[in-house]
């Protein structure tokens, strides 16, 4: 299958209520801007829920914590994964170099070599070898996770570096203001052996946070990566059933609600400030009050008159709210029918996964 061809931005809400949707790996608390009162959400957090979920429909994903096969002490995490992987494809047709390839890299080593033991110099670094015979590129990307974020192998002689074509903001801030709470907790297990009772500890608490996470898809990156449309609708379905799954004490409160992706006419198209195409308007509360889905409508004019720009081929979404569905409705549904909805817009279906299909 054919890698994708087509740019594309993506804006996906979800809310968080009493819970904490990031937090920071240094103090255990929200990440937050205390500026803009917003909460923060990082890139690496939204990826790491597609891995995952992922994971348990038998992709098989690079970025995983596998040290079965390390075989020194200095070797990264990174070329010991790529260990396990040329272990297991080291049979497969798709990813061995073709026998020309070998034949030119000996030769080219061959003459490096005559040339040194000639007592001339050579003008090119010695480059390492790759023993395996496996196209490295070709092998990353056996992984789902390569093919959507890139990857790379520090791998003695099998080095490389892969861009990915789907990346996400740095930190994603939610639409809402919101105050933090603190929550404190105790525990049964008492931190010591001297000590009798349980410790106390205290965490930070977003009472409601509408978060949007903002991405983008690039065709270009998508050449070396060898990402498919069939990826990034299987990306899709992770993305907005991991975190309806999320059943961590920290993130279990969370329920995806809409699903964007601007598709453009041009790989070179964009439309300035994406990220503001969709607005949160407080019914009568403070945004800080927020608390629940009816104290605020969900403003779309924006979104819908970007379908006018030329640059725009089409709105693909998804959302399971019925008040957000009937915002892009050119006309009422009528049971039966199929739903019409406003030009360039079209609602997308998520891929069904199961726990049948084999790592790919």
């Amino acid at each position: 299958m054919s890698h994708i061809t087509e740019k594309s931005e993506i804006l996906f809400l979800y809310e968080s209520k009493y819970s904490t949707p990031n937090g920071d790996p240094f103090t255990g608390e929200q990440r937050y801007d205390d500026e803009s009162k917003r909460i923060l959400v990082s890139d690496v957090r939204i990826k790491r829920f597609i891995r995952d979920y992922l994971i348990e429909f038998g992709k098989e994903i690079f970025v995983i914590n596998d040290k079965s096969q390390i075989v020194s002490e200095t070797e990264s995490g990174a070329a010991s994964r790529l260990n396990s992987l040329i272990n297991k494809y080291k049979d497969d047709p798709d990813v061995k170099i073709a026998q020309k390839a070998i034949e030119i890299e000996s030769v080219e080593a061959n003459t490096e070599s005559a040339t040194e033991q000639a007592g001339g110099k050579s003008k090119k670094a010695k480059k390492p070898k790759n023993d395996s015979g496996l196209d490295v590129v070709k092998l990353l990307q056996k992984c789902i996770d390569v093919r959507l974020f890139g990857g790379i192998s520090t791998k003695e002689g099998m080095a490389v570096n892969l861009t990915g074509p789907v990346q996400f903001a740095l930190l994603n801030p939610s639409l809402n203001r919101s105050d933090l709470r603190i929550h404190q907790n105790t525990s049964v297990f008492s931190s010591s052996a001297e000590k009798e009772r349980g410790a106390i500890g205290t965490t930070s608490v977003v009472p409601y946070g509408l978060m949007q996470i903002h991405g983008w898809v690039n065709p270009f990156s998508a050449r070396h990566s060898g990402l498919t449309s069939a990826d990034l609708e299987e990306m899709f379905a992770a993305l907005w059933h991991s975190i309806n799954n999320a059943n961590t004490r920290s993130k279990s409160g969370q329920s995806a609600v809409l699903l964007v992706q601007i598709v453009y006419r041009e790989a070179t198209d964009k439309l300035y400030e994406s990220d503001k195409l969709i607005k949160l308007n407080p019914s009568e509360k403070q945004e800080e009050q927020i608390r629940d889905s009816s104290d605020f409508k969900l403003g779309f004019e924006a979104l819908k008159n970007a379908t006018k720009s030329p640059k725009v081929l089409k709105i693909r979404f998804f959302t399971e709210n019925e008040d957000i569905e009937r915002e892009f409705l050119k006309e009422p549904k009528v049971e039966g029918k199929a739903a019409v909805y406003l030009e360039k817009f079209e609602k997308m279906t998520l891929v069904l996964l199961t726990q049948k299909q084999a790592a790919s």
